[in-house]
């Protein structure tokens, strides 16, 4: 058996011109804000992808970059400014950042109506009680793979491995919903499971979210099942997924190393900007 790649390059390129549409049909031009504090490689890179993202699609790029040494209340009222910011419709601050700074306290002063990540306290409130709100952008991303690619999803077994609040806790929240794509049987394991085979060899998708390189290996896979490699870890200019390449000999379906849960972030980040400016169109 040899798996079906689930395309998230693709399909992210699919998304950003039906969101370039979106825009397009706005009377505002939609404002992606980013808060950036520091000099970490990963981050600049992902920070840098993120306002091509928005040149591609039409969104206007609202950037701050403040330096490593910024205390608290600098970071906050940058914060405070954006959440006033009529132009900004939504933004994300960074992560991580630098230690001298509250990461808690500085995604709490995120107003939740612009939380373009989806991961304000507000929101995930929101997600639990199933009413509408920014969704998580990865694991949003990651259903709408799922539902492109017809994979079956209600009333199956979904095995999300991992508890992290970007990924592993809102993705369960997400399936375990009554609607489309969803109304699954979740089952959450993490590293207080010594077993975790036991439970992805009944699983008929499995959503790894560990953050652990190769850490999802064929023995573990019910055959024909989904797989999908939500967590990366980079060792040096390579980037690993959670979900061994072996996989694909006995899944049905799975992501690719590269390409895969990764653009439809970025996509859904660009879908949650457009959304909130939508609400505050005339």
């Amino acid at each position: 058996m040899t798996a079906t790649l689930l395309d998230g390059q693709a399909l992210a390129d699919t998304v950003k011109q039906q969101v370039a549409a979106q825009v397009k049909g706005l009377s505002i031009t939609p404002g992606l804000g980013t808060i950036l504090v520091g000099d970490d490689p990963a981050s600049h890179s992902y920070v840098g992808a993120k306002i091509r993202d928005c040149e591609e699609v039409g969104i206007a790029s609202i950037h701050e970059h403040l330096p490593a040494d910024t205390q608290q209340a600098e970071l906050e009222s940058v914060i405070q400014r954006f959440n006033s910011d009529p132009n900004v419709h939504a933004y994300i601050v960074q992560l991580p950042l630098p230690p001298q700074l509250n990461e808690e306290a500085a995604l709490l002063a995120i107003d939740p109506n612009k939380d373009a990540d989806g991961l304000h306290p507000v929101n995930l409130g929101r997600l639990v009680m199933g009413v509408d709100g920014p969704l998580p952008c990865t694991p949003r991303g990651i259903q709408l793979m799922l539902e492109t690619y017809e994979i079956p999803v209600e009333g199956k077994h979904v095995c999300v491995i991992g508890r992290g609040l970007t990924i592993g806790r809102p993705m369960a929240l997400l399936m375990a919903l009554k609607r489309p794509a969803a109304n699954a049987a979740v089952t959450v394991i993490h590293t207080g499971v010594p077993d975790l085979a036991q439970y992805t060899q009944q699983a008929d998708i499995v959503i790894a979210a560990a953050g652990v390189p190769n850490l999802v290996t064929p023995d573990m896979i019910k055959p024909g099942a989904a797989v999908i490699g939500g967590g990366l870890t980079r060792e040096g200019k390579r980037i690993l997924s959670d979900v061994d390449e072996s996989v694909a000999e006995v899944a049905g379906w799975i992501t690719p190393r590269l390409g895969g849960v990764g653009p439809m972030t970025r996509a859904m980040l660009l879908k949650n900007t457009v959304d909130a400016a939508a609400v505050n169109a005339p």
